[in-house]
């Protein structure tokens, strides 16, 4: 009987976690206005500020102007991973009132041109994903450590693809 009490006990643990893992993201998404509301960092570009191995929780505030200093979540077109930096540049175009962005990691020595779509000097508003409200310093180790035990794998035992710079939870 003791037996059969423990297995009720740990099938309705397992359950509940699985529910978890699935609503929570899920429930993120609905708060946020984000498909991914957190991220684990895996590149030292954002340091000090943010570093490896930290959690960064995004959202969507698409209504409110963006301003120099700010992180911001980005897509970069041919580029299949998300990336996290800092605005350094806002520039609005004096006749079209178009709204250009510039970002660079606080870490980096030069701006993110060279990260952009061939000929593309500058974001525009639809490039960005969201803005970093928050992180949570090392919860995103699991995350780093799967990402570059994957990378081993694939290199065989090199962890060193640049473009590999963020895994979505």
């Amino acid at each position: 009987m003791k037996i059969r009490h423990v297995l009720t006990r740990s099938i309705t643990f397992l359950v509940m976690v699985l529910v978890l893992l699935v609503l929570v993201p899920e429930g993120m998404m609905l708060v946020t206005g984000v498909k991914s509301p957190a991220m684990a960092v895996l590149s030292e570009s954002m340091e000090p500020a943010i570093k490896k191995g930290d959690m960064v929780f995004v959202h969507n505030m698409s209504n409110e102007p963006f301003r120099e200093g700010e992180v911001v979540l980005f897509k970069v077109d041919g580029f299949e991973h998300l990336i996290v930096h800092r605005v350094i540049k806002v520039y609005e175009h004096r006749d079209t009132r178009e709204i250009r962005i510039l970002t660079k990691g606080d870490n980096n020595s030069v701006d993110d041109r060279f990260l952009y779509a061939s000929g593309q000097l500058w974001l525009q508003p639809h490039d960005i994903i969201g803005r970093v409200a928050g992180y949570l310093p090392y919860a995103g180790w699991p995350s780093v450590f799967i990402s570059e035990a994957y990378k081993m794998l694939l290199n065989g035992g090199s962890t060193t693809t640049p473009e590999v710079l963020w895994v979505t939870m």
